[in-house]
C-alpha cells in the first residue's frame, strides 16, 4: 500500500552495533528523519515508542490514551502522529492510530517498495525530459548547449 502524500527524509546516521535497544530505535527514528535534535523532551520518540508497542498487540490507539501514556499534549500527540503518517509509518484506523505493520523489518520494507514506486515513476518522467531535450546516453545536457 502506497502511502499518499508520502514525505520521507532519509539521513545517513551512524550505527554502533553494540548499542542497546533505545540506540537502536533512535537510531532507525533519525534515519527516517523523525527525530530532531530540537525535540529537547524526546516527545516523537515517545509517541513512536507508544505506537510501538500498541501496534505489537495489534491495538489501534487514541491520541487521548497516547497523551495520556506519555504525559504530552493532546496537540503535541496529533503535531507527531500527523509526521509520523506523512512519512508512511502510521496509518488512522476509526480515529485511532496504529503503525503500518507491527514488525518494524516489515515496516522499513514497505517504506522501501513505495520509495521504489515513487522513484520509478520520477524516473519515466526525467526519460521523457531526456527524450524531449535530445539528451542521449553519451552527452550531458551542458555539452548540448555548448
Amino acid at each position: 500500500m502506497i502511502m499518499p502524500n508520502f514525505k520521507l527524509i532519509i539521513s545517513k546516521q551512524r550505527e554502533d552495533s553494540k548499542n542497546g535497544l533505545n540506540q537502536q530505535l533512535q537510531f532507525l527514528g533519525k534515519s527516517l528523519g523523525l527525530f530532531s535534535d530540537r525535540d529537547k523532551d524526546n516527545s516523537c520518540f515517545r509517541v513512536f515508542i507508544e505506537l510501538i508497542q500498541f501496534s505489537r498487540s495489534n491495538i489501534p490507539v487514541s491520541s487521548d490514551q497516547l497523551a495520556y501514556k506519555t504525559n504530552l499534549s493532546r496537540g503535541t500527540i496529533i503535531h507527531h502522529i500527523h509526521k509520523l503518517a506523512e512519512s508512511g509509518l502510521v496509518i488512522q484506523v476509526d480515529n485511532k492510530y496504529i503503525l503500518r505493520v507491527a514488525r518494524l523489518s516489515k515496516l522499513i520494507k514497505e517504506i522501501k517498495k513505495d520509495i521504489e514506486r515513487i522513484l520509478k515513476d520520477v524516473e519515466l518522467v526525467a526519460e521523457k525530459i531526456d527524450e524531449t531535450l535530445g539528451v542521449d546516453n553519451y552527452k550531458d545536457l551542458y555539452n548540448v548547449h555548448k
